[in-house]
């Protein structure tokens, strides 16, 4: 097997050079299943895992792959790059382990090979690495989802100090908090609209939570997509959310508008309540989309800052939208 080159030195800690194994089952592509079996027999026990027996050519380069069930499976002498899978899902040393998880889930296996530019074979992501690695991710994005950042996998928070998690929650209750004051402002600029239309002040949760929940959504799956795939195009991703955009809004805003008008019998509200929700959720995944691009271009991690941002600046927006539409409809049925 091949060594890691020192010129992957630096890589990142959570780099597939720096958290794969190099001790596993590797046999030439000319042996039988007989050879593969003898190996298996006589090595087991100082291999860090047996998933799956590598074949490589006398020079290292990785040509195939079958998984310990083929092997004890099929006749012994049968050769085997006659029956091995030669088409391998591999990573680079360089690979991050988000990228390897995915790969590993989106083909169903064990483990990830790892071999350099010219395919030699290094070492494997296994099982275990994977596992982990999806149940960090999962804690990472719940804690920046929540404001809570610089914590490698949860693995500090418990043993934090009081004063450590103070300072990594307060940025963005502060933000929020400010966020909610000009929420605020915005309220009591439409007291007008307030004091004719008591029913519209009810509503206001339910716009909020229905255009950030759908911008959550839409930013969460982007930054999701958009760090995972390979050759992500961020123009046509937004075409599509554009169409899912206008089919969400429509839904929803007949949805609310005809729930509004069966209960409380009053049309005016149950438009503003319709067309509000219609251009709420459609502003809502505009900043979902084109926040995370614009965090991006100023080189901050969408992923981080982009969550907490995204709904404080929608709930303004949903906000703002709502007692605008209220405000010009009334005045409208007014005159």
């Amino acid at each position: 097997m091949s060594e890691l080159p020192r010129t992957y030195a630096d890589l990142s800690a959570t780099a597939a050079g720096k958290m794969m194994v190099t001790n596993v089952p590797v046999i030439s592509i000319e042996a039988t299943i007989r050879d593969a079996e003898t190996l298996l027999t006589h090595e087991a026990k100082r291999l860090d895992t047996i998933n799956y027996v590598y074949l490589t050519d006398t020079a290292g380069h990785l040509l195939g792959a079958m998984s310990i069930r083929e092997i004890f499976a099929l006749p012994k002498t049968t050769p085997l790059k006659e029956v091995a899978t030669k088409e391998l899902i591999s990573v680079r040393p360089h690979t991050l382990r988000d990228r390897v998880a995915f790969l590993a889930i989106e083909h169903n296996l064990k483990e990830i090979p790892v071999v350099d530019m010219n395919n030699l074979f290094l070492g494997v992501i296994p099982y275990d690495v994977i596992l982990k690695t999806l149940r960090e991710e999962h804690v990472e994005d719940a804690l920046r989802s929540a404001g809570v950042h610089s914590f490698n996998g949860g693995a500090n928070l418990v043993g934090a100090s009081s004063w450590i998690l103070i300072k990594k929650r307060i940025p963005w209750l502060i933000i929020g908090m400010l966020g909610s004051a000009v929420t605020a402002v915005i309220i009591t600029s439409f007291q007008t609209a307030l004091e004719s239309q008591l029913l519209l002040a009810a509503f206001i949760p339910a716009v909020t939570y229905i255009a950030g929940a759908v911008g959550v959504q839409s930013e969460t799956i982007l930054i999701r997509t958009a760090s995972l795939t390979k050759n992500f195009s961020f123009a046509a991703y937004v075409t599509r959310e554009v169409f899912i955009g206008i089919g969400l809004s429509v839904l929803l805003g007949l949805a609310i508008g005809s729930i509004s008008f069966l209960i409380w019998h009053t049309a005016i509200v149950s438009l503003i309540l319709g067309l509000a929700f219609l251009v709420a959720i459609i502003g809502s995944m505009t900043i979902a989309v084109f926040l995370p691009w614009l965090l991006s271009k100023l080189r901050l991690d969408p992923a981080i800052t982009g969550g907490p941002l995204d709904t404080i600046f929608s709930d303004i927006m949903s906000v703002a939208v709502y007692f605008v539409i209220a405000n010009i409809i009334l005045r409208a049925f007014a005159s």
